[in-house]
This record gives structure tokens, C-alpha cells and sequence, in this order.
């Protein structure tokens, strides 16, 4: 019987056929002849091929190339970080993001090559046999030791080594890390991570496009629930309804005046509500809009509304005639925010753009900037108390940034990605700090409630407790608290920012020009 390439069957070819059918079997080892099985085969008349082995061990050895930094997987230059959009750790505390950053720094520090200029000098060597040295002899009118303290200006000799050399040291790292491990750091301030005051607030809208959370100056709370205006005390704690539109409308938004017990209700059907909170009656009523009005800011006589039908209308309350009407927004007005220094407005919208108008200069009804950087709703605005041109900004779930514009150059100065979409941003009355809630994420923390500092953009705190995302924010008049509302129907009360030093208000108290005490000798 023969084969399919013609040879015959033979005893060594059933052998081999055993063998096959054996290592089927058992697992295969690497053969050793490339050469085919076939009788041709068999001769000797080319050499065997060389077997190569290869040696596998546990060690593990880097790339000898130049770049040290891609050879050992380094991270990039401090410099290049810092450049880059900082990433916010949503999940970790100010005390550990600093023990985190000083470890990064101090091992970038230790495993970059030290440059030149840096590198300690070299020790003096003693010279060949071929190099001609100086005859030693003994000096007839100096002395042999001298002892003085080195002058500061005093140039080194070359060659020899200094006392504050890296060789003379018992530290294990270099001068750089030492340098910076003996710096001066911020200690984070201790806020309390859990809230002093939890209430309930039934039908409390989960909705990211409505504000219906405000604080007045005269310490009380107003919020919307489904068809109604609560107003709670904060000083008795006592709860009023101030209006119920049950039968005709639903609210989705509320403001305070600046000063007074004046508040504005916005509601779906898209009206504007004034409403006298101390006497509890309606004060007059808006209908310049076609869809829900999603929020309303207030700047001394001005009421700003922005609603669902692409628009916001100023309003003048000491006049029934509407001062402008703004319509550069593509999509729904979902954020609006003034500036009481220079008279700016801010508004954001669904269209992912940040609008920022001149309601005192500019008349034609154009905006001053135009802001496009963020990638989704922007709902969250807020002008720095501190910083007259500084204007915080939030995008919402696929953009996740925080960032910082100057309204006197149109520029960004930073940009923040917290990892969560942001929801609402405060500034703090008493300390260069921002608060900002959050809702959804792709990492495991979110519904938080995060406080850093700027500019440095160093984390303060995180407060988290909320089940769904935290949708509204609102600061007491004397800025100690903050209160925030989410989807889980809980209004929460925290203690987030000192407060304001005796010393500084009696200053301020000093200097004033009211203060005629200062004048008498």
C-alpha cells in the first residue's frame, strides 16, 4: 500500500506513524530537523540545523537606551504636567492628594538623571607620574592651619568638595528633595464630612436644567416642590408655603432678591412670579416667555430669566416694560449668573456655550465673549467675589471640566476635569475658595460635594452622603454653611468655611471714612 507521495509503506514508516499518534498524546516538543519526513530526507548530506535555545529567568532587564525616562516608564516633566488639564481626585481626601503629589515629585526628583549643572564636583585625584607636580615644601610666614569661617561670596576651589555636598549628607536623597521636603506646604483646613442638618423635600425635581434652591439675606430658605414654594426659617426653623400653582402650573425655579423679602418664582408654563415673602401675596407677573423658565438671577432692580425657548429677558421691577431681550443661544438657557462689580452677565446653555453680556456698555444685544471650550450643557456659573473678571464654569456629564475665564481678555486661565458631571458652583464669602456638587460618573465616587482652593487648585474636601446626584447649592448670608438638594430628596446642611476673623472686620470697621474717631489726635 503506498503512500499519497508515492513511496512505499514500510515498517520504519508505521513506526513514525506511532510516534505521531503518540505525541498527540503527550504535549508536543520543538523539533530539532526542519527538514520534511520524506525518504529523500533522511541523507546527511546537508548538516543538522542548529538548535537555539532560548534561557528564560525571573530578572528583568531595562532598555540601556538615553532616554532614561522612556526606558524605566517615568512620568513626564513637572513642568509638562503642569501644563496639561489637571485631573481632580474625586476620591481621596486633601491629606492624601498631598502625601500623593510629594511622593510623585520626590521619586520623579530621585530617578531623573542629575543634570550637569547640578552634579556635585569632583574629588581631587592625585596626579600621574607623567604630570609635573609642585616640590613640597614647608611655608616660612604663614601658618600651617588657619581657621575661619568660609565667606558666603567666596568662590569654591575647583575641585575640592563642599560641606553641603550630597557626599557629606545623611539624608538618602538629593538637595532637591531635601529643598522640598523642608518647604513651607499648606496644611488643608479640618471640615467636618458630615452634615449637621439632613431635611426632607418631597418632590424635590431630579432634573439638571432647573435651579429651585435659593438662600436670602435674611436667612431664609426657599425651595420648590412640585407645584409649590416652601420657605424655612433658618433661625426657627418654622416651614411656610408661600404659593401652590396645583391646579395650573409647576415651579422650576426660585430667586431671592439681593436684599429684601422680595423672590421671584419661575414655572413651566413659562411665566415669572414676584412675590412679596414677608406679607405672603403676589406682587406682579411676567409672561414674556413660551417655555418653562429654567432659572432667574437677580442684580439690585434687574431680573434675568432664562427659559427653554432659546431666550433670556431682563426685567426691570421698578418699570412693566422688559429692558432687553437676548437670543444667542441655540438650545435651552440652563445658567445664569451676575457680577455685581462690573455689571456682567453670564448665562450657559444646552448648546455647550457660556455667553457673557454687558448690560451697562454694550446696547446692541450682541454678546461681549463667547465661550465654546465645553462639550455639554453648561449649567453651573459663578462670577469670584474676590476677582471682579473671574468666572467659574461647569459642563455636565460628557464634558466633567470646571473652568476659568478672564471677562477682561476673553481668555480660559484654568481648566479642572473632575471626572463627574458638575452641576452647580459656589464661591465662598470669607476664603479664596470654590464649591462645586456633582452628579454622574465613571468612577466610584460621585454625588459628592468637593472644596478646593484657588488658584492652586489644591483639594479642600469632600463631602459625600447624597444617593443621587446633588443638583443645587445654596450659601447662607453670613457664608459659614452651605446647603445642598438632590435627587434623592434631601436637603443636607453643611459647615464648609470659617468664620470671618473679629480682627479683619474691625479693621475694615477702622479704615472706613465713616470712622471719624480716627481722626482726633
Amino acid at each position: 500500500m503506498s503512500s499519497k507521495d508515492g513511496s512505499s509503506s514500510s515498517a520504519p514508516h508505521g513506526k513514525r506513524q506511532r510516534t505521531t499518534t503518540n505525541e498527540s498524546i503527550r504535549p508536543s516538543t520543538p523539533d530539532l530537523d526542519s527538514r520534511s519526513t520524506t525518504a529523500s530526507s533522511t541523507t546527511n548530506d546537508s548538516p543538522p540545523v542548529k538548535r537555539v535555545r532560548r534561557e528564560y529567568g525571573d530578572r528583568f532587564i531595562p532598555d540601556r537606551s538615553d532616554d532614561v525616562r522612556t526606558a524605566y516608564h517615568l512620568m513626564d516633566d513637572p513642568q509638562d504636567a503642569y501644563n496639561k488639564p489637571r485631573m481632580f481626585p474625586t476620591e481621596s481626601d486633601a491629606q492624601k492628594e498631598q502625601s500623593n503629589l510629594m511622593f510623585q515629585t520626590i521619586l520623579q526628583t530621585e530617578l531623573r538623571p542629575a543634570s550637569t549643572s547640578s552634579s556635585r564636583p569632583v574629588s581631587p585625584v592625585r596626579p600621574s607620574s607623567g604630570q609635573p607636580s609642585s616640590t613640597p615644601n614647608t611655608p616660612t610666614r604663614q601658618r600651617l592651619f588657619s581657621y575661619h569661617a568660609p565667606s558666603p561670596h567666596a568662590s569654591p576651589v575647583r575641585g575640592s568638595p563642599r560641606l553641603d555636598d550630597d557626599a557629606f549628607q545623611l539624608s538618602p536623597v538629593r538637595g532637591e528633595s531635601r529643598k522640598f521636603l523642608d518647604s513651607q506646604r499648606y496644611e488643608p483646613r479640618a471640615v467636618s464630612k458630615t452634615p449637621f442638618r439632613v431635611l426632607d423635600a418631597p418632590e424635590l425635581a431630579d432634573d439638571f436644567y432647573l435651579s429651585e434652591l435659593s438662600w436670602s439675606s435674611t436667612n431664609i430658605l426657599a425651595v420648590g416642590l412640585g407645584s409649590c414654594v416652601y420657605l424655612w426659617n433658618a433661625q426657627t426653623a418654622e416651614v411656610q408655603q408661600l404659593c401652590d400653582y396645583t391646579s395650573s402650573d409647576v415651579v422650576t425655579s426660585v430667586s431671592w432678591t439681593g436684599r429684601g423679602s422680595t423672590i421671584a418664582v419661575g414655572t413651566h408654563s413659562g411665566q415669572v412670579h414676584l412675590w412679596d415673602a414677608g406679607a405672603v401675596r403676589p406682587l406682579r407677573t411676567y409672561s414674556q416667555h413660551t417655555e418653562r423658565v429654567g432659572t432667574v438671577a437677580w442684580s439690585d432692580g434687574l431680573l434675568a430669566s432664562g427659559s427653554r425657548d432659546r431666550t433670556v429677558i431682563l426685567n426691570d421691577v421698578r418699570d412693566h416694560t422688559p429692558v432687553r431681550r437676548l437670543a444667542h443661544h441655540r438650545q435651552e438657557v440652563c445658567g445664569l449668573s451676575w457680577n455685581h462689580d462690573t455689571g456682567y452677565l453670564a448665562s450657559g446653555g444646552n448648546d455647550n456655550k457660556v455667553l457673557v453680556w454687558d448690560t451697562r456698555g454694550n446696547r446692541d444685544d450682541t454678546p461681549l465673549w463667547k465661550f465654546h471650550e465645553h462639550t455639554a450643557a453648561v449649567k453651573a456659573l459663578a462670577w469670584n467675589p474676590h476677582m471682579p473678571h473671574c468666572l467659574a464654569t461647569g459642563g455636565g456629564t460628557q464634558d466633567k471640566y470646571i473652568r476659568w475665564w478672564n471677562s477682561a481678555t476673553g481668555t480660559m486661565t484654568h481648566e479642572l476635569d473632575t471626572g463627574s458631571q458638575v452641576c452647580a458652583l459656589l464661591w465662598s464669602k470669607t476664603t479664596h475658595e470654590l464649591v462645586s456638587s456633582h452628579g454622574f460618573s465613571a468612577t466610584a465616587a460621585q454625588n459628592q460635594i468637593l472644596i478646593f482652593r484657588y488658584p492652586t487648585l489644591s483639594m479642600v474636601a469632600s463631602l459625600t452622603g447624597h444617593t443621587s446626584r446633588v443638583l443645587y447649592l445654596a450659601m447662607s448670608p453670613d457664608g459659614e454653611t452651605v446647603v445642598s438638594g438632590a435627587g434623592d430628596e434631601t436637603l443636607r446642611f453643611w459647615t464648609v468655611f470659617p468664620k470671618k476673623s473679629d480682627e479683619s472686620s474691625r479693621a475694615r470697621s477702622q479704615d472706613s471714612p465713616l470712622n471719624h474717631g480716627r481722626l482726633i489726635r
